[in-house]
């Protein structure tokens, strides 16, 4: 009896010992490839180079003020920004296809808590966009495509990828 119940104990420790395994849509870390880089300001000039964040995790949403789909996932990376800030991650929007008075009026609506850039079409092929909005992108701390996402994501399935990666190759600084 007291075997059977040690055995068991053994069993449920091997289990939380065994390294985490990566969420299905991830793309293993050593065939990513590095997300290209850009440099376009914000609504108040500020430069925003996406290579200024290597070493954290980005979540890069391209959207549009005028998709309604685009607009239901603001509050979740509002929300990602505000809780996974401190561990390393990022948050960035790419608005595609508008102007600065639309996205201007709705950041301000939704209260967003990260930086907000107009790109186009032409940097949003180079990223695997064709026409279609949103589409939302993973990338590592080496500046790595871990997950592109066409449509809308899952919340609770993207929210455990940033989990993974904030987790994968955490430097000390943001491990907890």
């Amino acid at each position: 009896m007291l075997n059977s119940f040690l055995a068991r104990i053994a069993l449920i420790v091997a289990c939380f010992a065994l390294p985490a395994r990566p969420p299905a849509d991830l793309t293993a870390a050593n065939s990513r490839k590095v997300a290209p880089d850009f440099a376009l300001n914000d609504s108040k000039g500020i430069p925003i180079k996406l290579s200024s964040f290597k070493g954290r995790v980005v979540l890069l949403d391209f959207w549009g003020t005028y998709r309604e789909v685009c607009t239901v996932e603001v509050p979740w990376y509002v929300e990602f920004q505000g809780k996974y800030k401190e561990r390393g991650l990022s948050v960035v929007g790419v608005s595609v296809g508008d102007d600065w008075a639309s996205v201007n009026s709705f950041v301000e609506a939704k209260r967003v808590n990260y930086p907000i850039v107009i790109g186009n079409w032409g940097l949003a092929k180079q990223f695997g966009v064709d026409n279609g909005l949103p589409v939302t992108l993973l990338i590592d701390r080496y500046g790595k495509i871990a997950d592109l996402n066409l449509g809308m994501v899952n919340k609770k399935t993207f929210e455990q990828e940033i989990q993974f990666l904030l987790k994968e190759n955490a430097p000390k600084r943001f491990s907890k």
